[in-house]
């Protein structure tokens, strides 16, 4: 890994200062090379120029793992349990119910619900249970990350497409990033190697977009990938945005390597973390948001990346078990999101998961 040349680090500068796109060499030299306030200058400078309004958005939901059962054994995880581990559970209809309405009865408006692959659940199990939310539950589902609908795919002999038609019509809402970890297979087959492909990923992605269906991106960095993959992570989204213009949002958030099989790789600090999300707004000129993470900062580093490219602050997420898992255990109420983008000198305001306006009895 080499320092960019000056004059590759003063052209890709000028082109993000004027608002154009940037291409992989001129990313990876801002990424590598710029100076820390200058970069966040820039992403701040864009963040403006897309949202000139001086307000933070944030969702209020839940993230509810209906299965912890996983046979994909991925290194980064501490959460999953393997088939016949005693940990292993699957929420019943009653567990479910529960945490629903606990919700809605906070004024929450979605719920995030994301499981293992599980080897041995039909897969009618997952339309009735969608089936049943929709008829019980006046809530948005945003459910079944990409690796999870390949999963169903390759276990019940269906195409991805298939699979996204019929939980669409069983009652999914839209469809979360989660899966992506980095967008590139070296990466991937060496944390995740038995989770989809990333062509598999961004295809799952291209294809819920084309039935109707918003989604968003993630990217969890800071494991075995390198700066320059970390590029070519973005770009891969930037090119099936550009095609489909499905993507709601970017969530880039750092790798949490406790209980993990990839415990000896360190913490990202709080620059570094700030670095990556700024030349992410930079880079993905197609996507009007980008969501800081304190699930895994906490608040005050979350409040910094207001000033780094940022105009989201995610959700309140009433409940959240993968993180948490790898002994990060940072926790924000509705109230305390409100009080820390105030104090950022920002207003902030309720959305749904497409970004519009939340409805007027969540009004602020």
């Amino acid at each position: 890994m080499t320092a960019p040349d000056n004059a590759l680090l003063d052209a890709a500068r000028a082109k993000a200062r004027e608002g154009g796109r940037l291409s992989r060499d001129e990313a990876v030299a801002l990424s590598l090379g710029e100076d820390f306030h200058t970069l966040a200058h820039l992403a701040h400078a864009r963040r403006m120029a897309l949202h000139p309004e001086p307000v933070v958005t944030y969702v209020v939901d839940r993230n509810i793992n209906y299965s912890n059962v996983c046979v994909c054994g991925c290194k980064f995880c501490a959460y999953f349990a393997g088939p016949g581990d005693e940990r292993g559970f699957v929420l019943s209809e009653e567990e479910l119910d529960q945490k629903i309405e606990e919700t809605i009865a906070v004024g929450g408006t979605q719920i995030l619900m994301q499981g293992g692959h599980h080897p041995d659940l039909p897969f009618s199990w997952y339309e009735e249970m969608l089936a049943r939310i929709k008829e019980r539950h006046a809530i948005h589902v945003h459910a079944f990350s990409p690796p999870e609908i390949a999963h169903f795919a390759k276990t019940f002999g269906l195409s991805t497409r298939e699979v996204v038609k019929r939980l669409k019509a069983a009652g999914l809402d839209s469809i979360p990033g989660g899966g992506a970890e980095i967008l590139v297979d070296r990466v991937r087959s060496a944390v995740a190697p038995n989770k989809c492909s990333s062509a598999e990923w961004l295809r799952v992605m291209e294809e819920a977009h084309e039935e109707g269906l918003r989604t968003s991106a993630t990217m969890m960095f800071g494991h075995l990938e390198t700066p320059e993959e970390r590029i070519d992570h973005m770009l891969a989204l930037r090119e099936v945005q550009d095609r489909t213009h499905g993507f709601t949002a970017f969530i880039p958030w750092t790798f949490q390597p406790e209980n993990t099989a990839l415990s000896q790789c360190r913490p990202l600090t709080a620059p570094e973390y700030l670095r990556t999300l700024a030349v992410s707004r930079l880079v993905l000129d197609n996507f009007e948001n980008l969501q800081v993470s304190w699930v895994t900062m906490g608040a005050r580093v979350a409040q910094l990346a207001l000033f780094f490219g940022a105009n989201d602050f995610g959700s309140t997420m009433l409940e959240e078990n993968v993180v948490a898992a790898a002994g990060v255990r940072f926790r924000l109420s509705e109230e305390e999101i409100r009080r820390v983008v105030r104090a950022a000198g920002f207003e902030p305001r309720r959305r749904l998961m497409d970004y519009s306006p939340a409805p007027a009895e969540y009004a602020d």
